[in-house]
């Protein structure tokens, strides 16, 4: 007697033969569902050994109890060289019940706040009706911004004249002059020390002098005259004042 069997239905057997893998959520409940029928305490080596039974393959039974651990549903300790882990059902009961008033006042809170924003914004809409007053009174303070911004930009322009920009930087050019004169100075100091100190070198220093610019016509900066800046006023044509 021959049997003849479809391609299609042998493949949908073999779709159905395979298990499907919990979920972390799952893992987690076949964890904790140990501790509470025990009511024990386990070391992790226990664990692994026990987590197969409910479904949880042992490389994944450290992840999914510290999972746990971080949560407050089951709890570690470490009593001389081991570490021990245990949750009663009733641990767990006063965990969800300080979750749930935490919850529940957290909800008050923003009950409390949502009303006083509510009120705030009902005080904040009186004397702000629409009308023709209130929108000549928008139009006229949107002219006023762009009048401003106009005005700002135009002051702008301006801005490298502005007296105290312009001294400002004269100061900065002070100590940018003192700075480099000093380190003039010190340059001639140190091609004196090594001619008095190395006279038979004398080729050879000014050799190495000149390749790092320091030729015959190095000599200490002077500070150029800076005029003073003329008012804006003074600069802009007399049709604008």
């Amino acid at each position: 007697m021959k049997y003849k069997f479809e391609s299609s239905n042998i493949c949908c057997i073999s779709v159905q033969s395979k298990k499907r893998g919990l979920s972390l959520d799952e893992k987690r409940e076949k964890m904790l569902q140990i501790f509470y029928d025990s009511q024990d305490f386990f070391l992790l080596k226990e664990l692994e050994k026990s987590g197969p039974k409910r479904g949880v393959i042992s490389q994944s039974v450290k992840d999914v109890v510290q999972s746990l651990v971080d949560d407050d549903l089951v709890f570690k300790d470490k009593i001389g060289t081991s570490v021990y882990f245990w949750s009663l059902p009733s641990c767990a009961g006063n965990q969800l019940r300080n979750i749930h008033r935490k919850l529940d006042s957290d909800l008050q809170g923003s009950k409390k706040r949502y009303a006083e924003l509510v009120e705030q914004c009902n005080t904040l809409k009186k004397g702000r009706e629409e009308s023709d007053e209130r929108e000549e009174a928008l139009d006229e303070l949107k002219a006023i911004e762009a009048k401003y911004n106009e005005l700002k930009d135009e002051v702008g322009q301006y801005a490298e004249n502005d007296p105290a920009i312009f001294e400002a930087m004269k100061k900065a050019i002070e100590v940018a002059h003192a700075s480099a004169n000093r380190w003039t100075d010190n340059i001639f100091t140190l091609r004196q020390w090594c001619s008095n100190n190395f006279p038979q070198a004398k080729e050879q220093l000014d050799h190495l002098y000149n390749e790092v610019g320091i030729t015959d016509d190095f000599d200490y900066l002077e500070l150029p005259a800076v005029s003073p800046v003329c008012p804006v006023e003074d600069q802009m044509p007399e049709g604008n004042l």
